[in-house]
This record gives structure tokens, sequence and C-alpha cells, in this order.
């Protein structure tokens, strides 16, 4: 009488892929972390000139991705985080860079059109990213302080208009 041979069972098979599946994600993980962005702040050109107090709050909530003065935290160095915080910081200096507030200022529209955007950022609440807000709670901005904010805005968009 033979005995039936045991087989191999399944979640035996089932180990070997998932230890291959581990090993390439944790290949690739630190393949991604060699590649680096560069965490620079090029000069300042023309910073905003605003009211002491206005410019305190801006810089508190928005130069980090919307100046030339970024702060770059330890983490912004390690993967994934990095990666985000470099293409956040590119977008935002992109769309408005308070470090080169001169070359706004040079053009009334383009400065009038940015100054409605950061009254519309501010009063949406939308700025910055949840993600950068969790991560920076010093950089949420009260009520009084969007209040601040709003008022200097409207106060330098009557100053464009041209009836003044």
């Amino acid at each position: 009488m033979r005995t039936p041979r045991r087989g191999r069972s399944s979640s035996n098979k089932v180990v070997p892929h998932v230890a291959k599946y581990f090993g390439v994600v944790g290949v690739l993980l630190l393949g991604a972390q060699l590649v680096r962005f560069e965490r620079t702040n090029p000069p300042v050109t023309s910073d905003l000139p605003a009211p002491a107090g206005v410019h305190d709050l801006l810089q508190r909530a928005c130069y980090d991705c919307h100046s030339n003065e970024t702060r770059w935290p330890w983490y912004s160095a390690v993967f994934p985080l990095s990666w985000l915080i470099h293409r956040d910081v590119v977008e935002g200096r992109q769309r408005l860079n308070f470090s080169d507030w001169g070359d706004y200022a040079e053009d009334p529209g383009t400065r009038s059109h940015k100054l409605d955007e950061i009254a519309k950022a501010i009063a949406e609440q939308n700025m910055g990213p949840w993600y950068y807000r969790l991560l920076h709670p010093d950089a949420q901005l009260d009520g009084p302080g969007r209040a601040t904010l709003i008022a200097w805005v409207q106060q330098e968009l009557r100053s464009d208009s041209p009836s003044n």
C-alpha cells in the first residue's frame, strides 16, 4: 500500500512570490531615494513691499512655496515627500513668487491679477494644501489673519485703480 505524497500547500507557493514582490518594491523605493532634487533658494530680486504685519503673515503662511525663501525641513530630502515638496515649491514659485514682486509691479494688470488670486485663495481657505497645513500648523491663517490680508489686498487694489 502506497502512502499518498503530500503535495506542497498553496500557501507555500505564495510565500516566495510575496517575498519577491516586497523585494522588488524595496529596491524601487531605495532607487527612488537616490533621485535627488535641488533644494535651492535663488536670490530675492525684489521682495513684496508690505506693512510689517502683513509681510509677517505672508512670510509665515505663504513664503515656503511662494518665494525664494523656502525653509527646507529634513523630510524634504526623503522620498516620496521630497518629490511632492519639490513639485509644490516649483509650481508655487511659478504661479506667484513674492521674491520677484517687482516683476509684477511693472505690469499693473499682472499685479492686480496676483492680488486678486491672493485674496481669493485666502477667502476660500484653500491655500496651502491640506498636507502642508497638517505639517505646519503655524502656517495656518486664523480669522483675523485672513481679514488683515484681505483688507491689505483690497487697499492695494484701490491704489492700482485708474481713478487714484
